[in-house]
This record gives C-alpha cells, sequence and structure tokens, in this order.
C-alpha cells in the first residue's frame, strides 16, 4: 500500500512538473512574440518624440528670436535677431552683406537677399533641380549655418565636413557675444539626436525708408535640415 501512494504521488508530482514546463514554454513563446512585434512600435514612438523635441526647441528659438527681434526695434530703431549686428548684415552667408552704401541700393540688397535666400532653399531641399537638400549632418551645406548656442565668436559656422562643428551644450557658462543665452536663461537646448544641433542663418534685410525690408530668419536641426 505505501508503494501504491508513493508511485501515485511521484506521477502527480511529475504531471505538475510536466504541466509547469509547457506552461513556461507557452508563456516564453508569447513573451517573444509580442516582444518582436512590439520593438519596432517602441522603436517609431521613441524616433516620433524625438522628432516632436527638436520641432518643439526649433519654435522656441524661433518665439525668441521674435521677442529679441522686437525689443530691438524699439531701441535701436531697427529690429534685428540674435548676433546680427544689424538689420540689414547677414548672420551666415558673409558675402550676402548689405551694410554701409549698399543698405541705400535697393536693387543690389535684393540681389544679395536672392542669393543668400537661394543657398538656403538649396539646402532646405526646395530647390529640386539643384539638389536634394542638407539631409545629414556631414553633408556640405551651400549656406554657411550658424551655431545657435555654440561657441560664438562672430563666425561661428557649422563645418560640416567629416563631422566637425561647433557642439551645443556643454559650456560651462555662456560664451561672449552670444545673444541666445539670455534668451534662454543662459541654458541651451540640445538636440535629441545623436548628431543633431541647431542652427540659423539670417538673410540681410535692406533698402531706407518706404523701401526698407525686413531681414528673415531660418533655424534648422542639421540632423536633417530638409526635415527639420
Amino acid at each position: 500500500m505505501k508503494q501504491i501512494i508513493t508511485s501515485i504521488v511521484k506521477n502527480i508530482k511529475s504531471m505538475r512538473r510536466g504541466s509547469s514546463l509547457a506552461e513556461f514554454a507557452v508563456t516564453t513563446a508569447l513573451m517573444a512574440t509580442l516582444a518582436a512585434t512590439a520593438a519596432p512600435k517602441l522603436s517609431e514612438l521613441t524616433e516620433t518624440g524625438r522628432l516632436e523635441k527638436s520641432y518643439e526647441d526649433i519654435d522656441k528659438i524661433i518665439q525668441q528670436a521674435g521677442i529679441f527681434y522686437q525689443e530691438k526695434a524699439d531701441i535701436e530703431g531697427r529690429g534685428r535677431f540674435p548676433n546680427q549686428a544689424k538689420f540689414n548684415q547677414p548672420v551666415g552667408g558673409a558675402d550676402y552683406d548689405n551694410h554701409g552704401g549698399l543698405s541705400t541700393d535697393l536693387a543690389h540688397a535684393h540681389t544679395n537677399s536672392a542669393a543668400h535666400t537661394q543657398n538656403i532653399l538649396n539646402d532646405l531641399g526646395l530647390t529640386p533641380s539643384y539638389t536634394d537638400g542638407w539631409k545629414y549632418y556631414d553633408d556640405t551645406p551651400s549656406n554657411q549655418w550658424v551655431s545657435v548656442f555654440g561657441d560664438y565668436d562672430g563666425t561661428a559656422t557649422i563645418i560640416a565636413t567629416g563631422a566637425t562643428y561647433t557642439h551645443d551644450g556643454t559650456y560651462s557658462s555662456p560664451p561672449t557675444g552670444n545673444e541666445w543665452y539670455p534668451l534662454f536663461g543662459d541654458e541651451t537646448l540640445s538636440s535629441p539626436y545623436q548628431d543633431g544641433h541647431y542652427a540659423y542663418t539670417v538673410v540681410a534685410g535692406g533698402g531706407t525708408g518706404d523701401d526698407v525690408y525686413p531681414p528673415v530668419i531660418y533655424v534648422v536641426d542639421i540632423e536633417n535640415a530638409t526635415e527639420l
């Protein structure tokens, strides 16, 4: 009798052990399936989050630039953007300066501004016959883009070749002369992308009196300037 009971107990334990292993196998298979299904979706959500963060930061930069512009218009008599010496001088695109005698030469100023704008449109991928745009940070852009939060010395252009460019967000104190920093409480906005970086350029305004036209600012994330 004792042997029979012992045998039954062994069989029950064996059945339980087999059932547990089967359940574990099923659970493992389900987890693997869920992981394989969810991974692309999670990756997509992460990428969407980065995209939205970059858009939001660029919006903030443009909003602060607009506030700065209006303040300078009230104080200085003409609006200008951060690190723009005067309304008729560019940021980036150094060859397109409407300052000095050109400031009253409307035709010449228009030619300069149009040429600068064309280079920007090339980088934004809006000139199909020329290029597909500045899609990768290590491409060579047509325009000279300037770091928003980089070490600004008046000529802090983005040098894309070989992934060499002024990095943002790593300075212990605001670089001398960079007018962006006070607009953000001496903090920086860093791109969420590994190869991202916020850059901007300003097409100079020109003319005088009734013929005056304002400068125009463009802001990009060099992770992909055509998209961001």
